[in-house]
């Protein structure tokens, strides 16, 4: 996405965690596993897990709130609500429509969208366009999983991996070079299976058979993630630099999405980013897919990261396969 004569900021901005909290140590009398083990391999030590009686919705409300109060709107203000999940409350009606009702943001069109890990960065260039177009002025952008909820956890490859939470941007009008400078989406289909929930849709609906199987887990072949994340995370950064006319050495704070330490940091080296301009959070709260870089913009903004003027870069990759950078004038 070029620079447009439009320019989008984000104007608030919140974050919901999961209520319980689930320790290596926790996983360790769950599985054969060990706090060494997983640290060494993930950089993870905790996860924010949602309590039974709390939905995706809910944790969108709390951040969406917040994220409004941050920016000194009200829920009437909104044009547009965006949620990004891949673990909604319900098939249909959307986490959208159930936020916008309990907002009470009766003006407000509303829908998910769905591109696992790289699903907030995908909302952010939609919702950033409805604003462009002038078609909206205040558009609430939200990354909101229960990624719990569909976890097992008698895997211990994948059951350390993930927790629960919630982050909200607002987006509103800019002078043109402020706020986003440039958005690259992407996309391979062939890639499918290197990281899905294999039943529960119409190709295998819910049957005695398909929950018995533990197809209603999350399945990963976490070697080629790997290798495919480091690979693309790098590339379509520098595509998003190069949209905005920036490159590496203009960078003042990267944000990638928060999947797995390694990923990270063989990022940032491939990139030759060095670690104090780089956000980690991942080791608090491991892999919230589509919930982690609001979460980490959210608190970077709190330790007075996101200077004036600072170019602040968001990337992120995920089941699909689908990527995702944006590079942002804050």
């Amino acid at each position: 996405m070029a620079e447009a004569a439009i320019g989008v900021r984000i104007a608030g901005l919140g974050k919901s965690l999961g209520e319980n909290i689930l320790t290596n140590e926790d996983l360790e009398r769950m599985v054969d596993t060990s706090d060494e083990w997983i640290r060494t391999r993930t950089g993870i030590g905790t996860r924010h897990i949602a309590a039974r009686q709390t939905a995706t919705s809910d944790l969108a409300l709390r951040a969406a709130r917040q994220a409004l109060d941050h920016a000194r709107l009200a829920p009437s203000d909104l044009d547009l609500i965006i949620v990004a999940t891949v673990t909604p409350d319900m098939a249909f009606p959307s986490v959208a429509c159930l936020l916008q009702a309990e907002l009470a943001a009766g003006h407000a069109a509303a829908f998910d969208l769905s591109a696992a890990c790289s699903g907030f960065l995908y909302s952010l260039d939609v919702g950033a366009r409805f604003i462009q177009s002038g078609r909206y002025q205040h558009v609430l952008v939200v990354g909101a999983e229960t990624l719990s909820r569909i976890t097992d956890y008698s895997d211990r490859r994948t059951c350390v991996l993930f927790g629960d939470g919630a982050g909200a941007a607002v987006l509103e009008p800019a002078p043109a070079g402020k706020g986003m400078l440039s958005s690259v989406l992407g996309a391979d289909g062939n890639g499918r299976d290197l990281m899905y929930l294999p039943a529960g849709g119409s190709r295998r609906p819910a049957s005695m058979e398909t929950v018995q199987t533990g197809l209603h887990y999350i399945k990963m072949n976490g070697n080629e993630v790997f290798k495919y994340a480091v690979r693309i995370m790098g590339d379509v950064t520098t595509q998003a630099l190069s949209g905005a006319g920036l490159g590496v050495a203009d960078v003042d704070l990267f944000i990638p999405h928060q999947a797995n330490y390694r990923i990270i940091d063989a990022t940032a080296r491939r990139l030759g980013l060095p670690p104090e301009k780089v956000f980690v959070n991942i080791e608090r709260y491991g892999n919230m897919s589509a919930a982690t870089i609001p979460i980490a913009l959210r608190e970077a903004e709190e330790e007075g990261r996101l200077r004036d003027g600072a170019i602040v870069v968001l990337a992120a990759f995920g089941g699909g396969l689908t990527w995702a950078a944006s590079v942002w004038r804050w």
